[in-house]
Order: C-alpha cells, then structure tokens, then sequence
C-alpha cells in the first residue's frame, strides 16, 4: 500500500471525529480492513454495475449519504427511501406537503436527474375528479379567463395536454353562443362574415362552424346580391342565363336548385336564344320536325301540355307525324280506311269529325254502322231489312226518304199509326179507307179521294169549306 495514498484518501474525509477514526486506523495498520478496502476499489469503481445509476444531484452526493456505517450490500434504491421524511437516509430533498396526494413511486413521474419537469401518469384517475389536484394549489387550476363551465375538467380537455380541447355544449342555452364566442372568451365572428344579427346557432351547429346553413327569414325580396355577390357568398356564375332579374325571381331561399325562371318581358319567338341545350334545356332529338318558334306550340309555364300550329301543313301529310311514335296515330279501334286522317278529322282536335263516304260501296253502310264501329240502327227503328243509304244520305241521318217498294196496298197503317212513322192527323177527313187510297207512296200530297159510296146529296158534310173546298162566294 502506497502511505501517500492512504494520506490524500484520508485528507478527502471531513474533518471530525470519523476522519480522525479514519487516520488513527491507517497509521494502526488497519488499511487491511474492509471498508477500507471498497474505498481504494471506488476510485475507478462503475456505479452503474450496481444496477443505479449515479446522475444528476446523486453524482455529487456523499457516499456515506447513502451507504451508512460503511455497508454497501443492500442499500435500497427506491426514491422513498431518502426522499420521504420518513425514509431510512437522510435527504434534504423530500416530498412537500403540498405535493399531489400519491402513493406512486417518484420515478412514476419524476427522473432521477431533477424533480423538475415532472409528468404525472393519469392512468387510473376517476373521470370529472381533475378539479381534486388542478385547483390552483396542488397544481395549474382553471385560469381566471377560462370559459365559464361547472363541467369537469376532462369534459373538454385530454390528461395529456390542457391544449387541443374540445367543448361539450350541452346545456348552452340556445342563442348565448356569443357569450363565449365574442372573440376575447373563444372565436367570435369573422370580419368577413355575412352581416346579421341573428344568433350563432341559427346557422352554425354546435360541433363545428362548417358546414352551415343561413336562415334566409327577414331578408328582403330582391336584395340577394347583396350577399350573394361572389365575395361574401356564392354568386351568378358565368354560365348563368343573362338576366338582371334578382336572385329570388327564379331561385328559393331554400336552395338554389330547383329553379324556376320568370318569363315576363322575353320577346316572343327568342326561346332558342336560351333554349339552346347549353344556356337551357333545348329541342329534344325526338321532337316534331318544325322550324317554328318554342312558343309556337309551348307555354313559357311548362313544356307540357302544349298545342300545335298546324298552319303550313300540307293536307293529306298528317301521318307523317301521327304515326304512334312521333306523335298520337289511328287507335286500333279506328274505323277501317285508308283515308288521310284530315279527310274526317280537323287539326284543332280529333273530335268532332267527319267521315267522307267517297268511294264505299252502296248497300255497305252497316259494315261500319253496326253499334260498335260507328252509330247503328236504333232500337225505335223503322222495321226493315233494307240497306241504310236505301233511305239515308251518306252526308247526314237527316233528312231520310223511305223506299215503299214491296209494301203491300192498304197496309200502310202498320208504319203510319204515329208511333212508328207519322200516322193520319186529328183534322183528317173522315174516312176508313186506306191510306193509299188517295195518297202516293212518295209523299203524303197531292193526294186524290175515292167518292165511291158518298151517299148522293151528302157532299156538303165535307166539301163546307173546312174539312174541304166548299161553295165559292162566286157559285151561282
């Protein structure tokens, strides 16, 4: 052993009673014993082999701080064991008595070079219990400009930062949004805002700004450019029909689309200037071959229901368009015919109508008229077996002749007995003779009368100027 050594070892104790102890046991030859030998091992002794690392505030303490009455094997390593005013060794650095109640080992939050900047391990913290520590004294309270809420701590806030936090609006009362959002207490209202009084959350929702509405109540008819100028909200697009109508002519509040467009003042004849299929919707590809003008046939109210000009059309060409596909054709109902459709029908409508009888066979009227395709034989109808045109026109029912070939003499009657056909007069002569007797099949008069049987001298029970001629005021 080197005595300089054993010297400058004992000059680095304290000067007290231990150092002298110290000294006496060198020159006493005591340098053999164990402590002693630890202390000569520790001049280049690795601490960290120990399993603790000497950092920080431990890097300047005295050995003996630690390691009492020169025992080095089991010296505790736990935190508490000096820095607690109960531990087994002495330390300066103990936990004050307002440090947040804990049973957690120091190294839980704190390192092992400085108490400072410590962190605190939430895990295992009861929910809305925050406000037990973070009250201003254990440690950071609710600051003097927080908004004002009775809501715990970590309604809002994360254990792992006080910043981002959110809000739970629960509870606000409705319209009081700028009680906080006035721009000092929490974001207020932009400079660039549509300008209103209205209330936050008549348009914003509680869980965020955007996306928003905008009650359009109290905004007056016409002034829509107002906001809606392309700056402050959505404006007319470059692809917008021209007009210097206001917005709300033709657009709800409620939305811009659907959309309706107030016609008043366009010029008749200039639909297509919008009407295009680019500015607005166009002449579709199945349309009707025309050149004329949309309000020609449309209403500016709706496309449909809509007429059709038919001047310029040529005559016998309206299948070309009312063929079942571009426009309404023949029903398969239709009277059979060949005919153009303007033969019978007129171009303001399909009814009434006319049938042109050119061309059909004589005798051949009940092919069609028989109840179903066209107007029958009525049930109060004359008996006969003979063809319809036999008495009718082809241009009318009315007036109709009767053909009285093949009726038998003096059965005349049978039709004239004024239910069937019209039968004798009340002022008729007296007479029950038939009615051929004296009239012609072909018409009631000029008719002749059989004297056959007047008994002579009777003359004048007729011939009295009523029922017949009488004597004339010339008679001798």
């Amino acid at each position: 052993m080197n005595p300089a050594h054993s010297v400058a070892t004992c000059r680095a104790f304290p000067k007290s009673w231990l150092a002298w102890a110290f000294v006496l046991a060198c020159l006493m030859g005591l340098f053999s014993s164990p402590v002693f030998a630890a202390s000569q091992a520790g001049k280049g002794f690795d601490h960290a082999r120990t399993g603790f690392q000497l950092n920080g505030a431990h890097r300047n303490e005295r050995c003996e701080s630690c390691h009492t009455q020169g025992i080095f094997k089991g010296t505790p390593t736990q935190c508490a064991s000096c820095h607690a005013s109960s531990g087994q060794r002495a330390s300066s650095s103990i936990m004050p008595a307002k440090h947040i109640p804990t049973t957690r080992a120091c190294d839980s939050c704190h390192n092992t070079t400085t108490f400072l900047g410590a962190r605190f391990n939430h895990t295992g913290v009861a929910p809305g219990t925050c406000s037990t520590c973070h009250n201003g004294n254990i440690t950071t309270g609710k600051p003097s400009t927080h908004i004002a809420t009775t809501a715990a701590c970590d309604s809002c806030h994360k254990t792992s930062a006080w910043t981002p936090a959110i809000f739970n609006h629960s509870g606000v009362a409705r319209g009081t949004c700028s009680s906080c959002h006035n721009g000092t207490t929490a974001r207020g209202k932009p400079t660039s805002h549509i300008p209103t009084s209205q209330a936050c959350d008549s348009c914003h929702r509680i869980n965020a700004w955007t996306p928003a509405t905008f009650n359009h109540t109290g905004v007056a008819s016409g002034t829509c450019s107002t906001c809606h100028n392309g700056t402050t909200a959505r404006g007319k697009p470059t692809s917008h029909i021209p007009t210097t109508q206001a917005c709300d002519s033709c657009h709800r509040v409620s939305g811009w689309t659907p959309a309706t467009f107030s016609h008043t003042g366009v010029a008749p004849g200039t639909c297509s200037t919008c009407h295009n299929g680019t500015t607005a919707r166009g002449k579709p590809t199945n349309h009707l071959p025309t050149t004329a003008a949309c309000d020609s046939c449309h209403r500016v109210s709706g496309w449909t229901p809509a007429t059709f000009s038919h001047a310029g059309v040529a005559p016998g060409t309206c299948s070309t368009c009312h063929n079942g596909t571009t426009a309404r054709g023949k029903p398969t109902s239709h009277i059979p015919t060949t005919q153009a459709c303007d033969s019978c029908h007129r171009v303001s409508g399909w009814t009434p109508a006319t049938f042109s009888h050119t061309g059909v066979a004589p005798g051949t009227c009940s092919t069609c008229h028989n109840g179903t395709t066209a107007r029958g034989k009525p049930t109060n109808h004359l008996p006969t077996t003979a063809a319809c045109d036999s008495c009718h026109r082809v241009s009318g029912w009315t007036p109709a002749t009767f053909s009285h070939a093949g009726v038998a003499p003096g059965t005349c009657s049978t039709c004239h007995n004024g239910t069937t056909a019209r039968g004798k007069p009340t002022n008729h002569l007296p007479t029950t003779a038939a009615c051929d007797s004296c009239h012609r099949t072909n018409a009631w008069t000029p008719a002749t009368f059989s004297h056959t049987g007047i008994a002579p001298g009777t003359c004048s029970t007729c011939h009295n100027g009523t029922t017949a001629t009488g004597k004339p005021t010339s008679h001798l």
